[in-house]
């Protein structure tokens, strides 16, 4: 177990932590979590949940062995370095880089590039032979300023966007203006605590925006549409991935010719751009977490998204479904959805 730091996305205050979370538990891994602090997490893990982090995560940009977290001031940071063995981390004749990140407004009166400068001065000083190097270095030191805190470490990982980028509705053979982005279905896997090789089932697959990212974390999926255009739109989608599915079946969400899944992901219509068949939403997930009772094992997670005016959290509640966390995601004006996620 060692001492973690984790940069998360500012796209969310709650969502990026959660995923964090649910991805840890989904790997079977062990950890403890040290503290929560604007847009980082500290934990205390095993160091192979970066590489589960690295290829799973949608709202982490960065992961690090921290070592040290002190007051945000350079002189409690150069102390703080002194206390440290660095020679454990970087070796003779490796170059490196000390970058300093701040967190949105935090410590706006401590200069980034200054930091930097010093820190890197003073890892120069205690480690014989190592050189800085600003452009692709050995080993690139990270420090974030967030909160009244400096939390510092050699990082591991990035963790680039742009493979979602690549996977935006528009960039794929078959849109519809219903489409979830890439990044909020990968969000969803992942709260639904998605285990590779298990059997993702979305009710309302559209345009294939969560089986995409469930295949692509190494779930089996399946998934059903009432429209016959949507399901054919699903499949060119999956083929242009290169993606199988176990099945695309045309018929009724809420009479499903499924016999038993691992846990469902899922975005149900609202009545905008993707029609309800002149039912309500807070009827459809009613009657669909009703069929869902008796087509997922006991512990097994259901995350699901509604506009947060009808309430799917307290639904799932009312039909004796687990309610685990629920996230609130603003879209318009008109609509802020509610990520909720419940356990069976």
């Amino acid at each position: 177990m060692v001492k973690l730091f984790l940069l998360l996305s500012g796209e969310h205050d709650t969502l990026p932590a959660s995923e964090v979370q649910a991805i840890l538990e989904a790997e079977g891994f062990n950890y403890e979590i040290l503290e929560a602090l604007d847009q980082v997490l500290r934990i205390e893990a095993p160091l192979e949940i970066v590489e589960a982090v690295r290829r799973r995560a949608a709202f982490t940009r960065a992961c690090g062995v921290e070592l040290f977290t002190c007051e945000a001031d350079l002189t409690n940071a150069l102390k703080a370095l002194r206390s440290i063995n660095l020679e454990e981390f970087i070796g003779r004749g490796e170059s490196f880089a000390v970058r300093v990140r701040h967190v949105k407004n935090y410590a706006k009166e401590i200069s980034g590039m200054f930091m930097e400068r010093k820190l890197g001065e003073a890892i120069l000083h205690r480690v014989k032979e190592a050189k800085v190097k600003l452009k692709c270095p050995d080993k690139t030191f990270l420090g974030i300023l967030t909160g009244e805190k400096l939390v510092f470490g050699l990082k591991v990982e990035d963790i680039p966007a742009k493979s979602f980028i690549d996977r935006r509705p528009k960039n794929r053979p078959f849109f519809h203006p219903s489409a979830m982005p890439p990044k909020l279905a990968r969000g969803m896997v992942n709260l639904a605590r998605a285990q590779i090789g298990r059997l993702i089932f979305d009710p309302f697959c559209g345009t294939g925006s969560i089986l995409i990212e469930a295949a692509l974390v190494g779930c089996r999926i399946i998934g059903i549409d009432v429209q016959r255009r949507m399901v054919m739109g699903c499949q060119k989608n999956l083929n242009y991935f290169g993606i199988k599915p176990e099945s695309l079946i045309l018929a009724d969400a809420c009479k499903p010719p499924i016999a038993a899944v691992d846990c469902v992901v899922t975005d149900p219509p609202y009545g905008r751009s993707a029609t309800t068949l002149r039912r309500t939403t807070a009827q459809i997930i009613n009657d669909v977490l009703n069929v869902l009772r008796d087509l997922i094992r006991t512990g097994g997670h259901i995350c699901i998204a509604a506009p947060k005016t009808v309430g799917v959290g307290r639904i799932g509640r009312s039909l004796g479904y687990k309610h685990v966390e629920s996230h609130f995601v603003y879209i318009h004006r008109s609509l802020t959805r509610e990520i909720a996620v419940l356990e069976r």
